[in-house]
């Protein structure tokens, strides 16, 4: 995927994510922002060869609701 594509559907999805992030667990948007982007998940979508971009918003939530939980990521299979 051309850079400017892949940093187009990263501008897409992150905001999708922190929304989920700040509704789901009770946090406002900065602290859900840099509580995404301090995971691991947020280090591995920024990655384009893992191809998590791909996943839904809902997806990468679960993942990293998971990874604060339990300190492990799982990979969906289509990941």
């Amino acid at each position: 995927m051309e850079p400017q594509k892949f940093e187009a559907m990263l501008i897409l999805i992150i905001p999708q994510v922190i929304e989920l992030i700040a509704e789901r667990l009770s946090m406002d948007e900065l602290t859900a922002s840099k509580e995404f982007y301090n995971s691991e998940v947020y280090s591995l979508l920024e990655e384009e060869d893992t191809k998590l971009w791909h996943l839904s918003a809902l997806t990468l939530f679960t993942m990293f609701q998971e990874e604060k939980e339990t300190g492990i990521i799982s990979f969906p299979e289509e990941a």
